[in-house]
């Protein structure tokens, strides 16, 4: 009894060009997948120097002290603040309209230092940053429509940005994070 050949070869599926065909829908979802990036934040670095740096004395009430600790609270100038009031202290420390002893002397010497716990959470660092970060825009526009009576916005003419930014400088300074749970 001897088996036909052609039976044999029925039962087989030719599967050759089934490496191509997937090789070819790899090639076309790698080509039309989109990367979704992330934006993070962005700051700009001091440029790179082998300089060792000019050490000030700074006057401290030139600076506006943020801590974060790991259970995310905030202590802003030795005292616990919540994050609301935070944006709001920021401008009265910086612009020092009632002319103070105990805020900035000028926006120009204003430095604001943020300093948290590697134990805080990113959310909470994003909000301190921004709140702090809407400090100058508001100031930024404040001025702005005090002096040219437009909003500022980075469509307004690039000289007038400068002007503004050279008159309110953002100065932020971050601190190495503490280690989790050490608040110093």
């Amino acid at each position: 009894m001897a088996k036909n050949s052609r039976s044999r070869t029925a039962n087989e599926i030719n599967a050759s060009s089934m490496a191509d065909i997937a090789f070819l829908l790899l090639i076309f979802f790698l080509v039309t997948t989109t990367i979704v990036e992330d934006k993070g934040i962005t700051v700009k670095l001091p440029p790179w120097s082998e300089e060792k740096p000019d050490i000030q004395q700074l006057k401290s009430r030139n600076v506006f002290s943020v801590l974060v600790n790991a259970q995310n609270q905030l202590l802003v100038r030795g005292e616990p603040v919540d994050i609301r009031y935070l944006k709001d202290r920021a401008k009265e420390f910086i612009a020092n309209p009632q002319q103070r002893e105990d805020l900035a002397e000028r926006p120009t010497r204003a430095i604001i230092s943020l300093k948290n716990d590697r134990g805080t959470n990113y959310k909470t660092y994003l909000e301190v940053y921004n709140e702090l970060k809407a400090a100058y825009t508001e100031l930024w526009d404040e001025f702005s429509q005090r002096k040219y009576g437009i909003p500022y916005s980075d469509d307004m003419p690039r000289a007038y940005q400068k002007e503004i930014k050279a008159e309110i400088p953002f100065v932020l300074s971050e601190a190495e994070p503490t280690a989790y749970g050490e608040e110093n």
